[in-house]
C-alpha cells in the first residue's frame, strides 16, 4: 500500500523508502528515541519542534535538540515560528548541523505556541503569512522543506487543502495532515476521511497522521485518505518497533510479531542508558521514567512497578528493579499484548 517517496532532487535528493514516519514529538522525540527508532527500521524520524528564535540565538539545549541521528536513513528537523526570516536563518542552521529535511510545523494546537506566540496551528488562520513562511524556508535551504498541518483552526474553516496549493506554489515537497483541528487538540477521533480532500487539492505527496495505533488502522488511514504514507505519534510510545511492524503490513502483507520480552527488555535498558548518557544521570533518570513506564504497560503488576520506580532517583537501582520486574515474566513466558498495551 505504500511506494518510495522522492524529495528534492542534486545532492540533496531524499527518498523515502518506506514513508512510515515518526511524528515530532514535544518531550518525547529526543535523539535518544529517534536513534532507537531508527535502528528499529523506521522510513523517517522527525525530532521535537523547535523554536526558529531559539535556534537563531543558538541557545544550547536548542541546538542539542536539533541533533540528527547519523546512518540509518534520512533525519529531518522541524522548526515552528512566525517570523519568515527567522524561520529561514534557522533551517540554516540545522542544514549546517546535518539536517536532511526541514519540517515546518503548521500544526502544534498547545496554547503557548498557537496563542502566545501566533505559530504552530495560529498560522492555518493567516495563509498569507503563511505562504510567506513557507517560501522564505523553501528558499534559504537546499534539503527537500515539508509541511505539518492539521485540518484547520476549527471546524468552520477547514482549509487545509487551500494551504496545500499554497504550499506547493512555496516549495514545499511533501505534507503531513492530522485529522483533527487546532481546537480539537487530541480529543475525538481522527478524521483520515478528510485528509483524501488534501490529496485531491494538490500533486505532492501526502502523510495520514493521528490515531494509528496499530497494523490495522495504519492501512484502514492509507485507504479513506488515499495518501502516500503514515506518520506514527503515540502508537510508538513504548513500542519503538511498531514502525517496523507498520512497514511490513503495508508492503509485503506480513504480520510481524512484537519482540519477545527478553529482547524488549534489553531495548528497554538501552534505551534508558541512552536517555542518562544523553542527558545527563539526574535528568535522564527523571526523563527516562515515561518511557520505562510505557514499555510495562500491559504487564502483569507493571502499576505496582511504574510507582515504585517513580521513587527511585538513581539509574542503576532503577536498572535493578527493571531485572527484577522483567525476568519473572520472561522465566513464566508472559507475552505483553500491544492492544492490551496501549490500552492500560
Amino acid at each position: 500500500m505504500i511506494k518510495p517517496i522522492t524529495l528534492g532532487g542534486g545532492a540533496h535528493q531524499v527518498t523515502l523508502a518506506h514513508p512510515v514516519i515518526l511524528a515530532p514529538l514535544s518531550g518525547v522525540t529526543d535523539l535518544p528515541f529517534r536513534a532507537l527508532v531508527k535502528t528499529q527500521g523506521a522510513g523517517l524520524v522527525v525530532s521535537e519542534m523547535i523554536a526558529s528564535w531559539a535556534m537563531v540565538r543558538e541557545n544550547r539545549n536548542t541546538l542539542r535538540m536539533a541533533e540528527v541521528v547519523a546512518g540509518g536513513g534520512p533525519s529531518s528537523v522541524q522548526l515552528a515560528g512566525c517570523d519568515p526570516a527567522a524561520m529561514a536563518e534557522a533551517a540554516r542552521i540545522a542544514v549546517g548541523l546535518g539536517a536532511d529535511l526541514i519540517d515546518i510545523n503548521f500544526g502544534c494546537p498547545v496554547k503557548k505556541v498557537a496563542v502566545g506566540q501566533t505559530a504552530g496551528s495560529a498560522l492555518m488562520r493567516d495563509e498569507a503569512l503563511a505562504g510567506k513562511i513557507l517560501e522564505a524556508t523553501a528558499r534559504a535551504v537546499p534539503v527537500p522543506v515539508t509541511l505539518k498541518m492539521r485540518m484547520g483552526w476549527d471546524h468552520a474553516s477547514l482549509n487545509a487543502p487551500t494551504l496545500a496549493r499554497i504550499a506547493e506554489a512555496a516549495g514545499i515537497t511533501m505534507l503531513t495532515v492530522h485529522g483533527r483541528t487546532r481546537q480539537q487538540f487530541y480529543e475525538g477521533i481522527a478524521d483520515w476521511d478528510f485528509v483524501a480532500r488534501v490529496k485531491a487539492a494538490t500533486s505532492l505527496p501526502v502523510i495520514v497522521n493521528g490515531d494509528i495505533t496499530t497494523e490495522q488502522k495504519a492501512a484502514e488511514a492509507l485507504r479513506r485518505s488515499g495518501a502516500d504514507g503514515v506518520m506514527i505519534g503515540r502508537g510508538a510510545y513504548g513500542r519503538p518497533w511498531f514502525l517496523r511492524q507498520v512497514i511490513a503490513a503495508l508492503t509485503t502483507g506480513e504480520t510481524l510479531a512484537p519482540p519477545g520480552l527478553a529482547e524488549q527488555k534489553d531495548i528497554l535498558l538501552g534505551h534508558y542508558r541512552a536517555i542518562r548518557a544523553h542527558f545527563g544521570e539526574g535528568p535522564g533518570v527523571r526523563l527516562g521514567r515515561k518511557h520505562v513506564a510505557w514499555y510495562s504497560h500491559g504487564l502483569r503488576g507493571s502499576a505496582a512497578f511504574r510507582a515504585a520506580m517513580n521513587r527511585i532517583d538513581n539509574g542503576p537501582a532503577v536498572e535493578a528493579l527493571i531485572h527484577e520486574f522483567y525476568d519473572p515474566l520472561i522465566a513464566q513466558g508472559f507475552v505483553r499484548q500491544d492492544e492490551m498495551a496501549l490500552a492500560a
